[in-house]
Order: structure tokens, then sequence, then C-alpha cells
């Protein structure tokens, strides 16, 4: 399992070498509506949660749900994508607080499933930008996203 856990890690941080997308090279665009886009990976991203905890189904459910910046078609993010914005230069929040304005430093869900069960799913804590996983029963902070290259 330990291993398993490695490797899912390792693979993270190998798509983040290999786009080179550390979102502390600054490559956000504050659209102005609610949205943040990253020019690097065309994805867009809404610009600050609805500070209410949900369950991973509840998670993707509301980003379904959402309708922000003139769009509807915004997903719950991928852990590789999540782990693009964070910011390993800081902590509490790991993230570039002036565009993503009022992060939690807590955990928020990703849309990726766990290897080793399907009742976990992969998050990232935002008070340290560290990648984990839990069961999808516990309440964790949302940040939707669309679009991609």
């Amino acid at each position: 399992m330990k291993m398993r856990i490695f490797l899912n890690i390792a693979a993270v941080l190998f798509v983040m070498v290999f786009y080179n997308a550390d979102a502390s090279g600054g490559s956000f665009t504050d659209n102005g509506d609610g949205t943040v886009t990253d020019k690097d990976t065309g994805l867009m991203w809404q610009k600050e949660d609805d500070g209410v905890t949900k369950t991973w189904e509840s998670a993707i459910t509301y980003c379904e749900g959402l309708s922000l910046g003139g769009y509807t078609d915004w997903r719950l993010p991928n852990i590789k994508e999540l782990e693009l914005i964070t910011d390993d230069t800081k902590n509490s929040p790991a993230i570039d607080s002036a565009y993503f304005t009022n992060t939690n430093s807590s955990d928020y869900w990703s849309s990726t499933i766990t290897a080793e069960s399907k009742s976990n799913a992969w998050h990232i804590n935002f008070y340290s930008g560290s990648v984990n996983s839990s069961y999808k029963s516990n309440d964790y902070y949302v940040r939707c996203v669309r679009g991609g290259k």
C-alpha cells in the first residue's frame, strides 16, 4: 500500500516537472468574473470556494451544478490538475492568494479515486500543499475547474 501511495505521488510530481507548471510561475489571469485562467494549461478555476465543506460525492454535484463567469461546464478537478495550482514556496495557504483569494488552509477534494480503495479519493491540503487520500464520506472544501488544453 505504501508503494502505491509513493507511485501516485511520484506520478503527480512527474506531471508537474513534465509540464513545468508550478503555480509559483505566475501564469494566472484574474478574469474579473470570479474565475482565474491558467494560461499554461488552459484551465479556468473558481477564484474562491464557497467556504462550505462537502463529501466527495457532494463536491462532484456542486461543481457540476455551478454557474460562474457565464459557464456551466464546471467539474471537480483531478489530482494532477489540483496539484498544478499549489505553490510549494508558500504555506497557509500553499497557493497564490493574490489570484485564489480566501483559500482555506485545509483540504480540497479532487475527482481522483485511489487505486487501493474505491471508498477513498485524493485531496490536497492547502496548508502545506501535501497530497493525501481519505474516505469519500469526509468533508473537505471544493475548488471547481473547467476546460484545459
